[in-house]
């Protein structure tokens, strides 16, 4: 299997992103492809002493940054490392792509470049996120911020398939974000969608509220792309917060520190089991071939963990699975 990566997307590319590739070329048995400036990579490489073993370099000298409008990697940056990896996937030259870069160009690329799954409205970005019981899927966590109810049910569709095939989760729970539980509440929207969901054969449990997400009462969460991110994002900003009130705590006094002596396993437990890198990266699910958005801050562990996921999504045949289930 040869999965395609952005060398140059995210705040610690290139050298994470290379590092990460090694590791998973190692761990997962795949080949890659790098794309970016082949002097660079070889490079940091060679300063680092990486193996690019079983690692190709597609080289190209342009790289999309945040601040670059989401068409860019279609237009004026299409030979940007980003526009390059799409490229590549979409000629059938790798078996998925991975960039830590500008997510709205991804999501573009993804819809526009290599294209959307036959009957699917709008592609959706779907991160997977920890939960008190183990993790779940939020989707739409940003890509579509003005949804319909047919899009949100198709979400539903495709999430639960991911969840089943890659993460083995028997049977998903969908729930649909709301302000109660009662299926009366929310915007038109959203009571268009609970009725949909309710006859439909996915085994959707009702409206789920915010306070309940974190706790684990389903394994995947959908809502339009303006609501998912604004859940996304106060997930991450609070966990943030909380961590560093824990480190805090224990390291401002000696009292602290010795009680964190003697809970150092379980707190780096709990900080595993809350790390965005333990997952790697989110699919934009609805892509005809498999596209994945890695944490703009992501590590070598999290690119690394991202290809495994990729693999995993490939060999379950996962997309060919979203299509069987949207017929």
């Amino acid at each position: 299997m040869k999965i395609i990566v952005d060398a140059f997307g995210g705040d610690n590319a290139p050298l994470e992103i290379v590092k990460g590739c090694a590791d998973a070329v190692s761990a997962h048995g795949v080949e890659v492809i790098l794309t970016g400036k082949e002097s660079t990579i070889k490079k940091v490489a060679s300063e680092n002493g990486i193996s690019l073993e079983h690692i190709e370099i597609e080289d190209c000298d342009e790289v999309l940054t945040m601040h670059d409008a989401a068409d860019s990697v279609l237009k004026a940056k299409k030979n940007s490392s980003m526009g390059v990896g799409l490229r590549l996937l979409s000629e059938g030259r790798g078996d998925a792509f991975i960039s830590a870069g500008n997510s709205g160009a991804l999501c573009v690329g993804a819809t526009l470049g290599v294209r959307r799954i036959r009957g699917i409205k709008r592609p959706a970005f779907a991160p997977v996120l920890p939960s008190a019981t183990g993790c779940f899927m939020l989707i739409d966590g940003g890509a579509n911020v003005e949804c319909r109810p047919e899009m949100l049910h198709q979400f539903a569709v495709m999430a639960s398939v991911y969840m089943e095939k890659v993460m083995k989760v028997k049977s998903p729970r969908v729930g649909l974000a709301n302000v109660g539980t009662e299926d009366h509440k929310g915007t038109e929207l959203y009571r268009d969608t609970y009725a949909i969901l309710k006859d439909s054969p996915l085994n959707f449990i009702g409206n789920v509220e915010g306070r309940d997400i974190p706790n684990g009462v389903c394994d995947v969460v959908v809502c339009d792309g303006f609501t998912g991110n604004m859940i996304l994002k106060t997930y991450e900003g609070v966990a943030a917060v909380l961590m560093k009130e824990i480190k805090t705590m224990f390291s401002g006094s000696a009292k602290g520190k010795m009680a964190a002596a003697l809970l150092l396993k379980d707190l780096k437990g709990m900080k595993a089991r809350f790390d965005y890198n333990t997952y790697g990266g989110a699919p934009i699910l609805g892509s005809s071939k498999p596209v994945f958005k890695a944490h703009g801050d992501a590590k070598a562990r999290t690119i690394k963990n991202a290809i495994g996921l990729c693999k995993d999504y490939v060999d379950a045949r996962a997309i060919e699975e979203i299509s069987a289930a949207l017929k």
